[in-house]
């Protein structure tokens, strides 16, 4: 838990883009909890956890209705917490842990190595609006907008309030500023070696995570030619590039973009 570095808020508030940026610049080790959905979901049924039991039962088509307690209660938000705790505490003591993602647990973590990006009510709005979700998906987002920000209330963790002002690489500044004390211990410790090899990591977990949809008795396809965005891997600290790659090329050798390999 003290080898770690906490970044929650809601979904699309751009907590993975700003993880990804600090992990490449410092060289640390990206924990993602989105690239552990199929694995929290295996722990919740074997668990016996309702909520997962109801949700696997349901037909693909069916599982984006119902209220949206119901939603919230089957997509295991709670659940999941204790979950990435547990996956964060098994990785190796070294290097520090950017940890990300909308079930991170406020109650759970220390709070001065914590920051949740919350957006504020007319940002929320008008993205959610430009994806077009049919209602009872926005109804999902609206409450677990709140019941995040509700969580960090409670457990007192730091939040910077995300209004659409500021580009990325600002947001990126403003966290690095907030984490400052724990980053200068880490910049510049890690190998090119052990940087290429830690992005490496991050694109499998992708990788696994799309081969883990997949592997569900009720999907269809394979994920070798799903395309998705992965980090390149050249290890630059200034690099920011992404490359849309399909799973099945990820998979097979590292990722760089044009000009990147060496």
């Amino acid at each position: 838990m003290q080898r770690a570095l906490w970044i929650g808020g809601p979904p699309g508030v751009g907590k993975s883009t700003v993880a990804d940026r600090l992990a490449r610049r410092h060289g640390l080790r990206l924990y993602s909890a989105d690239t552990r959905t199929w694995i929290h979901r295996d722990r919740a049924l074997a668990a016996g956890i309702e909520a997962a039991e109801r949700w696997e039962a349901l037909p693909p088509a069916g599982r984006g209705n119902g209220s949206p307690d119901e939603l919230l209660a089957m997509s295991l938000h709670v659940e999941r917490g204790p979950m990435v705790v547990d996956d964060v505490r098994a990785l190796p003591p070294t290097p520090l842990v950017v940890a990300e993602g909308s079930t991170m647990p406020a109650s759970l973590v220390p709070v001065d190595r914590a920051l949740w990006l919350l957006p504020t009510q007319e940002l929320q709005r008008r993205r959610l609006e430009k994806r077009g979700l049919p209602l009872p998906a926005r109804a999902l987002y609206e409450l677990l907008s709140a019941t995040i920000a509700a969580e960090a209330a409670e457990a007192r963790v730091p939040v910077l309030s995300v209004d659409g002002s500021l580009g990325i690489e600002e947001t990126v500044d403003q966290v690095e500023h907030h984490f400052a004390w724990f980053l200068a211990a880490e910049s510049g410790t890690a190998t090119l070696k052990e940087r290429r090899e830690l992005l490496r990591e991050a694109n499998l977990d992708i990788v696994a995570q799309l081969r883990g949809f997949f592997a569900r008795p009720w999907a269809d396809g394979s994920a070798e030619q799903v395309e998705r965005s992965f980090a390149c891997e050249c290890g630059d600290p200034a690099c920011t590039a992404r490359i849309e790659s399909t799973v099945g090329v990820a998979a097979a050798g590292p990722v760089f973009g044009p000009g990147h390999e060496r």
